[in-house]
């Protein structure tokens, strides 16, 4: 539509500048002088004066069909959307009740819960609407529960209400399945868009075999919940954060630990998620500014040129020379 409205503008404009010109030759000596002619460079006002009206008349049309910015919701940040990875421990150990205490129930949280209200906090001080989510469960294996949600009810139900651990056989905890299904879910996605987070109390890690991250984490965070200093039983051993490992895996991964067992994670740790980014739709991305530039080239073309041709354009100007002394 604005394509045949910017050429039917363009050729009337060619038409008139036509008829203009053949009027002006008419009285080119009383406009111009004993000469008859403007300056050369006048030349290029009738091309520039068509230029100008097709890009406003394609320009302003463009604007017109394009959709408002805030009617539109199926638009991007810019760059894309942001990916969070959780790494989620479902393993028994993380049902035991040295997570801090709860002052709302007043009674002792579990591992899995203070994780939980960890992420519930992360969450708040993030920009959500331009975060995709995805939660890697890992036990003896690992399993993508959900993958590039954005409704937090779900993520809210998988982290407080489902018994995860149920999907997997009994046996050791394995803290680099639930890394090498992480890296895999991550590895299509845009390079420097994702931040890993993994949430567990501890595990065993071979001094080799780690997965290589692929250029989309930017980021890791390993979060530790559990009482470092003080066990409790389970399964005839004693159980309790494993500091060192996590501190270790951390940092093997390039990242940083964090003892969430008492303290949120600092905000100076999510500033690629809390971000807010311009939004962008995809089906429309660059129209609306060269509309705009068009627009803008367009009009203050056609208000400068009359300007320039009263002062410039001819090297005759009428009036009354001074009488000689």
């Amino acid at each position: 539509m604005a394509i045949w409205v910017a050429l039917g503008t363009g050729v009337f404009a060619v038409l008139a500048e036509g008829w203009h010109a053949r009027r002006t030759r008419r009285v080119a000596r009383l406009a111009f002088g004993p000469l008859g002619q403007a300056r050369l460079w006048t030349r290029l006002a009738p091309p520039l004066r068509v230029l100008a009206l097709t890009a406003m008349a394609w320009g302003l049309v463009t604007l017109f069909f394009i959709r408002p910015r805030v009617a539109s919701y199926d638009k991007i940040p810019d760059g894309g959307y942001r990916h969070l990875v959780i790494a989620w421990d479902v393993s028994p150990s993380m049902q035991l009740d040295d997570g801090g205490f709860d002052s709302g129930k007043q009674n002792k949280r579990t591992r899995a819960q203070r994780g939980a209200k960890v992420l519930l906090s992360l969450f708040e001080r993030i920009a959500l609407d331009q975060v995709r989510i995805s939660i890697v469960a890992f036990f003896t294996g690992a399993k993508p529960v959900v993958v590039d949600t954005y409704d937090l009810n779900v993520v809210k139900n998988i982290l407080n209400d489902l018994p995860l651990d149920m999907a997997f056989d009994p046996g050791k905890t394995s803290l680099i399945d639930g890394l090498e299904e992480s890296v895999r879910l991550a590895k299509g996605w845009e390079p420097g868009s994702t931040t890993l987070l993994v949430v567990s109390d501890g595990d065993t890690v071979p001094d080799t075999g780690l997965p290589q991250l692929p250029p989309s984490i930017n980021k890791v965070l390993v979060a530790g919940v559990g009482d470092p200093r003080r066990g409790v039983f389970i399964d005839g051993h004693m159980s309790r954060q494993n500091a060192r490992v996590l501190r270790q895996l951390a940092k093997r991964l390039g990242g940083e630990y964090v003892d969430v067992n008492d303290v949120q994670i600092p905000t100076a740790q999510l500033a690629e998620l809390a971000g807010v980014r311009n939004l962008v739709d995809p089906g429309e991305k660059g129209r609306r500014e060269l509309a705009l530039g068009c627009v803008a080239t367009g009009a203050g073309l056609l208000s400068l040129l009359p300007v320039c041709l009263a002062f410039f354009g001819s090297p005759w100007q009428s009036g009354r020379s001074r009488r000689a002394k």
